[in-house]
């Protein structure tokens, strides 16, 4: 499970950026919250809101940029490696509108659990890796234990890992993480990999839904998809995949009479739900976390606050699934839909250096914080949160 991810000096984001997945103490979903045993109780759900352009995007290639970098070594060499299926590579891409930055490294840390663990990561790089670490600690301990630390290209190993047969010397543009994991059987180092390999990161933009869908069509997820289909009011009672023409169809059954659609005649919502769902089903039932751009477009609400649901019932969401996704989808922008800590704004300032803030850290002017009663969407649009200046402009007569 995500703790926490930082980065800084990644496209708009100059300075040191911090998205934090441990529950604040708030009175509201608290039965919702992902529990571990001796550790912070975690969300479940996290949702960037924000003008276009403000950055909400650009997180979410921030996190895909460190998980690519983790990740790709090792699937280059796996093709057929289930887990790396979904990752696309992001390059790094510093912030550009100052004369330092360009030439200033980028850099990335992250927290995350694997059972009774919490690892922290460290990466830092530019054409090469400058510094990168690994350390870890037992949940409720104190002590923390190094993995290993890489300033340049001088290493040195954490008790766990120390064996003079581990080769300190590595590809200066490759992680150490990376290579320790395709050259030797490190329990510890396996454990963290496969964390980052686990991770969904779901791109609109070149995810082929139809691809995605017949993965899982002849494994057990299938039915599960109808049934969660079903529920969302789409009358689907199967699927079928024509080998030679290699081309998807959809059925309906009417009057005990199954009938057929092809793939690309579904809607845009229905195309994409059954695009997301086989993921969005992986993640809960394999306890992953799923990041996903944009998750309300072509979406009705109803069907993008039932996913949103999913990940907030602790009955279906057994296993600690994460969803960290963007939207500009007022109608679920609720107090019955989202705890405050879970909302989250991007917004650029006048130097466009973007900034983000969760709805938990605003607070009015009696220094009071938004209280959970409010109307979190009324209060957005009349620019309020400050996070859409453009909307807020609109709504008090500036806008010609």
């Amino acid at each position: 499970m995500l703790c926490q991810f930082s980065f800084e000096n990644f496209k708009s984001y100059r300075e040191e950026t911090t998205f934090d997945f441990q529950a604040e103490n708030l009175p509201e979903f608290d039965d919702t919250l992902l529990r571990t045993e001796n550790g912070a109780d975690l969300l479940p759900v996290g949702v960037l809101y924000g003008p276009n352009g403000g950055g909400k995007s650009n997180l979410l290639q921030a996190f895909a940029c460190l998980v690519s970098l983790v990740v790709k070594p090792i699937v280059g060499l796996e093709k057929n490696r289930q887990q790396g299926i979904y990752q696309h590579r992001i390059a790094r891409a510093p912030f550009m509108f100052d004369s330092e930055s360009k030439d200033a490294p980028t850099a990335f840390q992250i927290f995350f659990r694997i059972g009774k663990r919490e690892y922290q990561y460290y990466l830092s790089l530019k054409d090469e890796i400058i510094y990168e670490a690994l350390y870890w600690k037992n949940l409720g301990g104190k002590r923390t234990g190094t993995v290993f630390e890489r300033d340049g290209q001088k290493i040195e190993l954490g008790s766990s890992i120390s064996k003079a047969n581990i080769n300190r010397e590595v590809n200066p543009k490759m992680p150490y993480l990376s290579f320790l994991a395709i050259n030797y059987n490190i329990p510890i180092i396996a454990e963290v990999q496969e964390w980052f390999e686990s991770c969904i990161l779901l791109d609109y933009g070149n995810t082929k839904f139809e691809y995605t869908m017949n993965f899982f069509l002849n494994g057990n997820l299938d039915q599960n998809i109808i049934h969660a289909l079903n529920e969302m009011g789409i009358d689907l009672t199967g699927f079928r995949f024509d080998e030679e023409q290699q081309r998807s169809y959809t059925q309906r059954t009417i009057g005990g009479q199954v009938f057929e659609l092809p793939f690309q005649e579904e809607s845009e919502g229905t195309k994409k739900l059954l695009g997301a769902l086989p993921v969005i089903l992986l993640a809960l039932n394999e306890g992953r976390l799923i990041v996903i751009d944009e998750l309300d477009a072509k979406l009705h609400p109803k069907l993008l606050r039932y996913v949103i649901m999913l990940f907030k019932n602790p009955t279906i969401n057994r296993h600690g699934a994460q969803l960290l996704f963007t939207s500009h989808d007022m109608s679920t922008m609720k107090n019955t839909v989202f705890r405050r800590d879970e909302i989250w704004f991007a917004a650029e300032d006048e130097q466009h250096q973007s900034k983000i803030y969760s709805l938990s850290d605003i607070r009015q002017e009696d220094n009071t914080r938004i209280k959970n009663t409010a109307a979190y969407d009324k209060q957005y649009l009349e620019g309020r949160y400050g996070a859409d200046p453009y909307l807020s402009n609109m709504i008090g007569g500036g806008w010609t």
